[in-house]
């Protein structure tokens, strides 16, 4: 009987390289930005954030890769979930989570193994911004 799961995980080239493509997004977009990578636990992997982004941006983005990465669902779609189930809704209150848009989780062959969060702009300018960053270094999107 085995005692372990074996987990995958996003490696740090990758994680540097999400991080790269999201400031190459939100610069596009015009927004400042900060940009978390967390791995598929919910550890922070990489992290930038430009000159002009404003301290807040940096837990914001931190706390949205994490949420994405809790149960791999984008965090816009946990507004939804804890706004209209009475039976989720107390998830609202944790105190790292982030229900606004701008954090994805980060899908390999449909496998969980990370998280991105971008903190900037709005919620869709940063939601924009990890799609583009997924899309670029070839990760698929969550359904």
């Amino acid at each position: 009987m085995t005692k372990s799961i074996a987990t995958a995980s996003i490696n740090r080239e990758t994680a540097v390289a999400l991080i790269d493509a999201a400031i190459t997004a939100a610069r596009a977009i015009g927004i400042p930005a900060a940009v978390a990578v967390v791995d598929a636990t919910g550890y922070l992997r990489a992290f930038e954030r430009t000159d002009d982004a404003p301290f807040l941006t940096v837990d914001v983005a931190i706390d949205k890769a994490w949420s994405s990465a809790s149960f791999g669902y984008p965090t816009h779609v946990w507004n939804d979930y804890v706004s209209n189930d009475p039976k989720v809704a107390p998830l609202a209150y944790r105190p790292r989570m982030v229900a606004v848009g701008g954090g994805y989780p980060i899908l390999e062959d449909g496998k969980l193994i990370g998280g991105i969060g971008i903190s900037g702009g709005t919620y869709q300018q940063d939601q924009d911004a990890c799609v583009e960053a997924l899309q670029k270094i070839g990760f698929e999107l969550p359904a």
